[in-house]
């Protein structure tokens, strides 16, 4: 059995290369430039990976158990981006809400998404796990949508 007084320094050591390595990379910064649309796209996976995956599964094939978590994978739904945002901003059925409230100020206990990590996320779903809508939400349009606490906190009409 090993003491738990040898791990302390092997986890100070492990933790002192990573830091290292973070700040060195961060000082010499990569020379590949990214376009706007592929960082959108890895933050919408970042969110997704994050909070999304949770419950909707990490191929977004949704789940049935303690709840019922719909599938977005190849779902018509999505044709609408102001549905899939207005979901994410005020939660429906069950879901939560994941929208900063109107105002800007956060919910407590909850996790919040700005409009545009609301935007990067909506974006992703609609263009993965076999969704292929093309036409692209803007964070000024999520900003544009009723958010949680607004005295207009009803989805736009949407057609599926």
């Amino acid at each position: 059995m090993t003491s738990p007084k040898r791990w302390v320094p092997l986890c100070g050591a492990s933790l002192a290369l990573t830091l290292g390595a973070t700040l060195a990379s961060a000082d010499h910064p990569s020379s590949v430039s990214t376009s706007s649309a592929t960082v959108a796209a890895a933050n919408g996976a970042a969110v997704y990976a994050q909070i999304c995956q949770g419950c909707h599964m990490p191929e977004a094939q949704g789940a049935v158990g303690a709840g019922h978590y719909p599938k977005l994978a190849g779902d018509p739904a999505l044709v609408s981006w102001e549905y899939v945002a207005t979901t994410v901003l005020g939660g429906r059925n069950g879901m939560p809400s994941f929208g900063v409230r109107a105002g800007g100020e956060p919910v407590f206990g909850a996790a919040t998404l700005s409009d545009q990590e609301i935007a990067d996320v909506v974006n992703y779903v609609r263009s993965h796990f076999g969704n292929k809508y093309k036409d692209k939400v803007t964070v000024n349009q999520v900003a544009g949508l009723p958010h949680p606490g607004s005295s207009l906190n009803l989805p736009p009409s949407v057609t599926h």
